[in-house]
C-alpha cells in the first residue's frame, strides 16, 4: 500500500468520500496523474471502468467508451488530485538520487540537460549519460557523440528503448553501459515512490567477458552512426576525424581488423 502524509491521508479520504469510491482506488488514481507530473495519467481501476487514460485540458478515455458520465467523474477526479498535489505534501520526501525519488538518477551526475517519463519508464539527459529508470532499475548510459533530444519506448512486446539524436533514431541498447541495472529495486505494479530503497554499491570487477561485450557495444554503436538514414546524410570532416578515430581505437582493441578498418574508413572518407 502507498504510503501517505497525514495530510495526503485526510484528502484521500474526503475525496473518497466524495466521489463514492474505495480509498484504494482514489490512491491508484493520485499515483497514476503523479506518474503523469499532475497534467496525464494512464490508470487501470476497476471501479472507474478498468483501463483509461486522462490529459488536462485534453482527452478523456475510459474502458466504456460511450459513458460520458464516466469520463467527466475521472476528469474531476484526475484535476482535482492534480490540485492536490501541486499545493499539498502528499508522499513523504525521499533523498534525491534515492530510487521513488522525483531526482531519482545518481546525484555525482549533475542536473540533466532535459528528463521525461513514458509508462514505466523514466529518463535523464546529462553530458556525454543517459540514466534510464525502467520498472524501478537505474542504468547509465555513455552517449558517445549523441545529441539526445528524447527517449522512446516500443509498444506491443517489444518494449526496446529508442532516442532521437542527431543521427536518427537510435536503439538504448547500442550505447556503451557505464553501470549495469541492479536486482534489488523490484517494484509492486503500482511504484511506491514514498518507500526508499538503497541500492548496493557496486564493486568493479575485471572481466574479459564483459570487455569484449563492450567493445561489441562500442563497435554496434559507429555501425549505428555510419548506416543511419540510409547512408543520404553527409558527415562534415571534424565529424568523419571523429569516427575514424574510434574506429582505429576499436582496431587496437582487436574488434575491427585491418580490412574492416580500411573499408569504413573508405565508407566515411566518401561521403564528406
Amino acid at each position: 500500500m502507498q504510503t501517505l502524509t497525514d495530510t495526503g491521508d485526510n484528502l484521500v479520504k474526503g475525496i473518497s468520500a466524495r466521489y463514492g469510491l474505495s480509498y484504494d482506488a482514489v490512491v491508484h488514481m493520485l499515483i497514476a496523474v503523479n506518474h503523469g507530473g499532475g497534467s496525464m495519467a494512464q490508470f487501470n481501476c476497476p471501479e472507474l471502468g478498468g483501463s483509461g487514460q486522462w490529459m488536462r485540458g485534453g482527452m478523456t478515455m475510459v474502458g466504456d467508451m460511450f459513458n460520458n458520465g464516466l469520463k467527466n467523474t475521472v476528469d474531476n477526479l484526475c484535476n482535482e488530485l492534480a490540485n492536490l498535489l501541486s499545493a499539498n505534501q502528499v508522499f513523504p520526501v525521499i533523498p534525491a538520487g534515492t530510487p521513488g525519488s522525483a531526482q531519482w538518477w545518481p546525484t555525482d551526475l549533475g542536473s540533466p540537460f532535459s528528463s521525461g517519463a513514458q509508462n514505466n519508464i523514466r529518463y535523464a539527459v546529462f553530458p556525454n549519460r543517459l540514466a534510464v529508470e525502467l520498472n524501478g532499475q537505474i542504468t547509465i548510459y555513455d552517449t558517445l557523440d549523441h545529441q539526445i533530444s528524447g527517449v522512446s519506448q516500443q509498444q506491443g512486446s517489444d518494449t526496446s528503448l529508442t532516442f532521437n539524436s542527431q543521427w536518427g533514431n537510435i536503439s538504448v541498447n547500442s550505447l556503451p553501459l557505464i553501470s549495469q541495472p541492479t536486482d534489488t529495486i523490484i517494484q509492486p505494479e503500482q511504484q511506491n515512490f514514498a518507500q526508499a530503497t538503497q541500492a548496493p554499491i557496486e564493486q568493479p570487477v575485471n572481466n574479459p567477458a564483459s570487455d569484449q561485450q563492450a567493445q561489441q557495444t562500442q563497435q554496434k554503436a559507429v555501425n549505428n552512426i555510419i548506416n543511419t538514414q540510409g547512408n543520404v546524410l553527409p558527415f562534415s570532416v571534424a565529424e568523419t576525424l571523429e569516427i575514424i578515430e574510434k574506429l582505429a581505437h576499436l582496431k587496437e582493441l582487436g574488434a575491427l581488423s585491418e580490412s574492416e578498418f580500411n573499408t569504413k574508413k573508405t565508407e566515411l572518407l566518401q561521403r564528406i
